[in-house]
């Protein structure tokens, strides 16, 4: 055989190496069923299913507890079906498992502001549905992974995104924003296909769809849904009508096709 076929060999076999999700060792070795918190197979899926057929998450901070839940039900009035509430919130776990209660198998509910793994423990206990990092963390990432939860954690870099796929997180949240946007995530989907990149901080009610148009799994929205000044108004109708533009923009886009 040529030298230049061996060559070449060789680097299809790094690519596949490096396109390959891996957990941790021993979090690999240990059975299923000695791991507390496990969900099912078929829930993970599920999971994955409502991101990519919804597309679109609405990510709350609120600074006092009460406009929380009002603020959230403002975004769900308005069309979100997938929203997260972020431990920077006061009373975030409580206002989680509220709504997880009220919208059980409508709305799907998450957890952001995970650092670590008792952050996640007290999330799922809470009743999050996924977690949300806002940086790449490898221990969150594998204590998901080990427990069919879904994990998305938070990468700045195209390096940082393929760390975190292969230590099992199945979406991988941009953020903060990048230069480029829309354009920067269709080069990076495009040269790492199976990637699937959710943009937050960047995204707004405009450009929501030429982010899902040019390559992103899923999007999160923050600040231009949630407009604090309303908030601190207490205008909630407004949030609502945020809620409702940004949505319309994202069904235009279409379902996501998963990668498996």
């Amino acid at each position: 055989r040529s030298t230049k076929t061996m060559a070449l060999r060789s680097a299809c076999s790094s690519a596949a190496r490096l396109a390959a999700p891996r957990l941790n060792a021993a979090a690999a070795a240990r059975p299923f069923s000695s791991l507390d918190r496990t969900k099912s197979v078929d829930n993970y899926e599920a999971v994955l299913d409502k991101f990519a057929e919804i597309r679109a998450c609405a990510v709350l901070r609120t600074p006092t507890s009460e406009a929380c839940p009002k603020a959230m039900q403002a975004s769900i009035d308005g069309g979100f079906k997938i929203v997260e509430f972020t431990l920077t919130t006061p009373d975030c776990l409580q206002h989680l498992s509220d709504f997880r209660t009220k919208y059980d198998g409508d709305v799907m509910v998450g957890c952001g502001t995970i650092l670590n793994t008792t952050d996640a423990e007290n999330a799922v206990d809470a009743g999050a549905e996924f977690i949300i990092t806002p940086v790449m963390l490898p221990d969150v990432i594998e204590w998901c992974a080990a427990r069919n939860i879904v994990c998305v954690p938070g990468c700045q870099t195209p390096t940082e995104l393929v760390n975190a796929y292969r230590h099992g997180a199945p979406l991988q949240k941009l953020f903060p924003g990048v230069a480029g946007g829309p354009n920067w995530v269709k080069a990076v989907s495009s040269a790492l296909p199976f990637l699937s990149i959710n943009p937050t901080s960047g995204v707004d009610l405009d450009n929501a769809g030429d982010y899902l148009k040019n390559g992103a799994a899923s999007v999160g929205l923050v600040a231009p849904l949630f407009d604090q000044a309303a908030i601190a108004a207490g205008d909630f109708d407004q949030i609502a009508k945020n809620a409702e533009k940004v949505m319309a923009n994202v069904r235009e886009a279409g379902p996501y096709n998963r990668k498996k």
